[in-house]
């Protein structure tokens, strides 16, 4: 096998690649330190206990989606939007405290 060097650069096909993923290493590590400032704060959680038994195996899913395992069960999760999603499913059965 022969490797092909192309007219403009004068590179090998597997140089130019290299070159690529070093430039792509570069601009990702030089934005990693702005994101890890702004991972700094520590996210809000909310404490859930499941009163009541999921009658409907969406509710179960909601549930188990969510850590909790059976009645009386305490959990705490982290509050994002999904989360809040399952609690909307399931608001009926669980309490909520933030």
């Amino acid at each position: 096998m022969t490797k092909k060097k192309t007219e403009a650069t004068g590179k090998t096909g597997a140089t130019e690649k290299a070159g690529a993923t070093e430039k792509a290493a570069t601009a990702t590590a030089k934005a990693a330190p702005a994101k890890t400032a702004a991972k700094a704060a520590t996210p809000s959680r909310v404490t859930l206990t499941q009163l009541r038994a999921a009658l409907d195996t969406k509710q179960h899913l909601a549930l188990r989606g969510l850590g909790l395992r059976r009645i009386r069960h305490t959990v705490s999760v982290v509050d994002t939007p999904s989360t809040r999603g399952l609690i909307l499913k399931v608001r009926h059965l669980v309490e909520v405290k933030a």
